[in-house]
């Protein structure tokens, strides 16, 4: 691929695109850590400095990348729990298809649990003031988004619904990098079978900790 200079406002948007699209198609190829500016701009068909006119890091480009899955899955989201959860059900009944929906539709969504378990210690350095706040009131939206879309069907959550969110997320992203070993590991799984017992299968394990986390949280599901 490559490019003329850009030199109106739609051009531009083309090309910030393209950065994105193919930086979101070197995900689905290799874990985030993998991902260097000066393979993606090899792979855009731009010099470095050239990328850098659109986005200020390979950072700035994984944080946008972010934005964009999570308010993709919210969407898919939304369908799911109106599909799937019955309003009319007990509260239990409710709180165990949400914590399965909520483990499904992330689960499903490998590359967007690997940017949540990198966000905070990777993605959010290297990053201008101004990108990071953007990216932090976006955060704020989603997480607003979220909140509203489960306290629909877990009303009972009550102010607890925003942590249980928030949670999620970060569940979602600490799991996902014990769900994904390294060859290496993968290699010391099939000599050793026996060391397989370590690995975590992300819907499971998320789904049980989120079922945990209703459990303590919803009024009355509370263990003695």
């Amino acid at each position: 691929m490559t490019f003329q200079r850009a030199r109106t406002e739609e051009q531009r948007e083309i090309r910030r695109r393209a950065i994105l699209d193919m930086a979101s198609a070197m995900l689905d190829e290799m874990p985030v850590a993998a991902v260097t500016l000066n393979e993606l701009s090899r792979r855009v068909g731009l010099a470095k400095p050239n990328v850098l006119r659109y986005f200020e890091s390979r950072e700035a480009v994984l944080l946008e990348l972010l934005d964009q899955f999570l308010r993709e899955w919210l969407t898919e989201l939304a369908g799911e729990l109106a599909a799937g959860v019955d309003e009319d059900l007990p509260m239990a009944e409710r709180a165990a298809a949400v914590a399965e929906i909520l483990s499904r539709t992330l689960s499903g969504r490998v590359v967007l649990c690997d940017l949540f378990g990198a966000q905070g210690s990777v993605l959010e350095h290297n990053v201008s003031v101004e990108v990071v706040a953007r990216y932090k009131r976006a955060s704020l939206d989603r997480l607003a988004t979220m909140t509203a879309l489960v306290q629909k069907y877990l009303p009972e959550l009550g102010e607890n619904a925003t942590l249980f969110c928030l949670n999620t997320v970060l569940m979602a992203g600490a799991l996902s990098a014990y769900s994904t070993p390294p060859p290496s590991l993968r290699a010391a799984y099939r000599a050793e079978p026996d060391l397989a017992r370590l690995h975590l299968e992300l819907k499971g394990y998320l789904r049980q900790a989120l079922t945990a986390t209703l459990l303590g949280v919803l009024p009355g599901r509370r263990p003695a």
